[in-house]
């Protein structure tokens, strides 16, 4: 399994990651990164691993950027998972003069500088997950550009030898086995189905379902 005893893994991306955890009293939130830390102690108890959810409701890389050192260097996790990228390209669909918005190039520097700096400051293992739906249309043009955003993270997953978890691509499974069933509440925010599909597909990346 890519996880070891006593693991401090910490979890930092947006909305999408953060699910409620400052109104969490354990400080875990409502979504994927609780129905995995669940599942890892349930199903692995003697790995002990923590878990440390440092998500924050509508970040871009950029804005990931400038909390970067508080709240992943200062924290020094031996496991690192960064699940970012939905915002970055809904600002650009939102409004054209947007400056919130995070192209293609300045999203792959700032993201490897971040990375850079996790690399070089912790020698921890590195998780880097898809970018997931704008809305559950494959061909919408958010989710055309969330395909570049992708092939920017495999790319950076390839270069980090870091762990790419397919998070889009487990969506797209489950929207065309039943096109009738709702996976997210906006387009974007999983519903707790949602929540669970991210949690199994992190959970099988990690080989958790190895004998």
């Amino acid at each position: 399994m890519f996880l070891q005893p006593g693991d401090r893994f910490l979890l930092i991306g947006d909305s999408i990651t953060d699910a409620g955890r400052r109104e969490d009293p354990e400080g875990i939130g409502f979504g994927y990164v609780r129905l995995l830390r669940d599942m890892l102690w349930a199903r692995h108890p003697a790995l002990d691993v923590t878990l440390a959810n440092r998500g924050i409701g509508g970040d871009t890389v950029r804005l990931m950027s400038w909390r970067w050192r508080k709240d992943v260097l200062a924290e020094n996790p031996t496991v690192l998972s960064v699940s970012i990228g939905v915002n970055d390209v809904w600002r650009q669909l939102q409004d054209p003069a947007n400056e919130e918005e995070v192209l293609l190039d300045e999203f792959e520097e700032t993201y490897r500088k971040l990375l850079d700096m996790a690399a070089e400051a912790l020698h921890c293992r590195l998780i880097l997950c898809e970018a997931t739906v704008i809305d559950e249309h494959r061909t919408s043009p958010h989710n055309l550009i969330v395909d570049q955003y992708n092939g920017v993270i495999a790319k950076l997953a390839r270069d980090f030898n870091a762990l790419l978890v397919p998070m889009n691509q487990a969506f797209w499974r489950a929207i065309e086995g039943n096109p009738s069933r709702r996976w997210t509440e906006d387009g974007v925010h999983p519903l707790t189905n949602g929540h669970m599909l991210m949690a199994i597909t992190m959970y099988e990346a990690l080989g958790g379902c190895e004998k």
